[in-house]
């Protein structure tokens, strides 16, 4: 990057005083940023320091999403030895000057593995880093550093201390470190390196109070002169190289001695077999079954007890109240009991499946599985012209769609950004999950986990079938990257860590159900009460006649060769492009307005879907249900999802996708049924 390049982007972006949005410890607070290369537990550490109380959020000025927070801590210690306290230095159980808490924003820096970005991430992180005015600057920079691989991780340092900045290091895994036959001298390394070294173990939380304490201190400091080395305007590139290795090589041997033989770790013997080339895919694809078949089996009897609440108690009570002041049979009755508590409630029901989902999958990302996946569908991902890494992306979108459009920006390329765009939007997200696990339910009995699975596999497929159809089309001319990661080693997921994941993701989920979800449920509920014929009043009027019955109808016939052309099922598909778990609240919404006996009823409204899946397919009923889950799968995840793509490719890309999901969604969905039909 030119100097003319940098001071351009340095006028462009705010400093991290400025802000970014979000969570902050208040005006004139210290800010501290977290850096350091992908997989070192950089973001777990941000976690354990901020207690999981954070936002994200973009960065002003860029398209690069930046997680905030505020890191408060009690000091355990008196750096003055003769500051006149009973505690005689030690700081315990003193309220001494010296121990003032520590009280700053913490900004969780996007992972990079230099200041030479390859990547939109990388490039914000050279910003705020090095590009800006030191008075804009963080006030301290805590660079994570894996123990287990010191050299590749502080090449990041050695390129900090060329710069007028506070370093913090927090060295991490370093038991991985002793396992590979390397102890790591802290005091020592610090000193090589010229800046405070403190290991820690952000997974259980050891080792945080002497960063706290680090940092504190570094704070008190002055800023630190920079390393003297070669000046990259006026010395060749190689000659800076060469200058930074031999740095870091002296700074690691003085820092570390070897503890004796080195042993092949157990890490490496699974690696051999879960990233192997025939083997590795279908460990993966047997995992992922568990997964989807632990999930739909152990989440039923939740499920039923939660549907029964709603069902039960919950609109009884309500019938009951509405009775007592009056408006027993009103409009206001029909809005909260048909409308809200049949739908979001029904949808609610599914919150033990997510939990258990999530639960599952944190499990697999916190021991370090889910990194291997990378490395199994390299050559899968080099088929469509995408580098190994863009599936990290796709596997974001089984989560949910949106995270994983902004996690495009990891890709170097910016056509490789924009076709894994177009891509995630076929990636089966947990929304989707909630409508194949009902559905599997009522029509696949006891290989639910099974129909769920191959919606998966199926996702998958899509990826690829439509990458290659756009690389040979409108994308062209794509890099071949190789694939450049870290494989974290495997490690035993911790409750404490796998909890906090689960409930941030669970949150999102709920916050879907009582925000979005509740407003198109009321929307859903107006149309569903507004006359489409004469001499009806509002709320009087059949669903049927209604105008939200009128437009399904009217539409419902270019669904019939799919047959799923009952206008019930239609509306659902509708209201499902604004988000898929609407799906379920439309069902329950339209079919206890039409019929105030299935209200709540999960197995009501299980006989009523089957009728309206046997009257549009003739009787062919299994595949008119594959066809509706193959169109689910296909078509347009939600509206946030099309707002995170126009803020990613811009408006005609988006428009573009959306018409690609549409066309592959119609076109497989017919498929499937009008074969289906002919042997089932």
């Amino acid at each position: 990057m030119s100097q003319a390049s940098s001071r351009k982007k340095a006028a462009a972006i705010p400093s991290c005083h400025a802000g970014g949005g979000g969570v902050g410890a208040g005006p004139g607070a210290p800010v501290v940023a977290l850096a350091g290369t992908p997989n070192v537990g950089k973001s777990t550490l941000f976690n354990g320091l901020t207690g999981a109380k954070v936002t994200m959020g973009n960065w002003p000025g860029t398209t690069v999403e930046v997680a905030r927070g505020v890191w408060r801590a009690r000091g355990s210690g008196c750096a003055e030895a003769n500051c006149g306290c009973a505690c005689g230095g030690r700081g315990t159980g003193c309220r001494c000057a010296h121990l003032e808490s520590l009280a700053c924003t913490l900004i969780d820096l996007p992972g990079a593995y230099s200041l030479d970005p390859s990547s939109p991430d990388e490039a914000l992180t050279r910003v705020l880093i090095r590009d800006v005015p030191p008075s804009e600057a963080p006030d301290v920079v805590v660079a994570a550093v894996d123990a287990a691989h010191l050299a590749r991780s502080l090449y990041l340092v050695a390129q900090f201390r060329e710069l007028p900045v506070r370093i913090v290091v927090a060295l991490t895994m370093m038991d991985v470190a002793k396992h590979h036959g390397v102890v790591v001298d802290t005091a020592a390394l610090g000193d090589a390196l010229g800046c405070p070294v403190v290991a820690v173990d952000p997974r259980r939380r050891s080792g945080l109070t002497d960063l706290t304490r680090a940092v504190r201190q570094a704070l008190t400091d002055p800023v630190p002169a920079p390393r003297p080395h070669p000046d990259p305007a006026s010395a060749d590139e190689l000659e800076v190289e060469d200058d930074r290795f031999a740095w870091l090589e002296a700074a690691v041997l003085a820092g570390t001695h070897a503890s004796g033989r080195a042993r092949v770790s157990w890490s490496d013997r699974i690696d051999r077999i879960v990233t192997a080339p025939i083997l590795g895919p279908l460990v993966f694809m047997a995992v992922m079954w568990g997964v989807f078949q632990i999930t739909t089996t152990v989440a039923a009897p939740l499920q039923g007890a939660l549907d029964s609440l709603f069902s039960g108690p919950v609109t009884s009570g309500a019938t009951a109240l509405f009775t007592a002041v009056g408006l027993g049979g009103s409009w206001v009755e029909g809005l909260v009991v048909n409308g809200i508590i049949a739908g979001v409630g029904m949808l609610l029901t599914f919150v033990p499946l997510m939990a258990l989902m999530f639960v599952l999958l944190a499990i697999l990302e916190d021991s370090g599985y889910l990194a291997r996946a990378a490395v199994v569908t390299d050559r899968l991902m080099r088929s469509i012209g995408l580098p190994g890494r863009a599936f990290l992306p796709l596997v974001v979108g089984f989560g949910c769609n949106v995270p994983a459009i902004s996690a495009t920006r990891i890709l170097p390329q910016a056509r490789q950004r924009l076709l894994t765009s177009l891509l995630v939007p076929f990636t089966a997200c947990s929304a989707r999950l909630t409508v194949f696990v009902m559905l599997g339910t009522i029509f696949f009995g006891k290989y639910a986990g099974t129909a769920v699975f191959a919606m998966y596999v199926l996702s998958i497929a899509f990826v690829i079938g439509v990458g290659l159809l756009l690389r040979k089309t409108l994308i062209r001319a794509l890099g071949n990257d190789p694939l450049v990661i870290d494989l974290p080693p495997y490690q035993r997921p911790t409750l404490r860590l796998t909890a906090s994941v689960t409930w941030q993701r669970l949150r999102g989920f709920l916050r879907t159900a009582s925000g979005i979800i509740v407003a198109t449920v009321v929307i859903v509920w107006f149309l569903q009460s507004i006359p489409a014929v004469p001499g009806v009043g509002f709320a009087e009027v059949p669903v049927v006649d209604s105008v939200y019955g009128v437009f399904a109808r009217t539409i419902a016939p270019v669904f019939d060769p799919a047959g799923v052309g009952q206008w019930q099922t239609v509306s659902a598909l509708v209201v499902g492009f604004v988000a898929k778990e609407a799906v379920i609240s439309s069902w329950a919404q339209t079919y206890a307005v039409a019929d105030p006996n299935v209200t709540g009823s999960a197995v009501a409204l299980g006989e009523q879907i089957t009728q309206a899946f046997a009257v549009s397919s003739g009787g062919h009923v299994l595949p008119a249900v594959a066809a509706f889950m193959v169109f689910l799968l296909a078509y347009t995840p939600c509206v946030a999802t099309l707002a995170a793509q126009r803020r990613e490719i811009g408006v005609r890309w988006t428009a573009v996708g959306v018409l690609i999901q549409l066309v592959v969604a119609w076109i497989m969905a017919v498929a499937v049924f009008q074969i289906g039909r002919l042997f089932l």
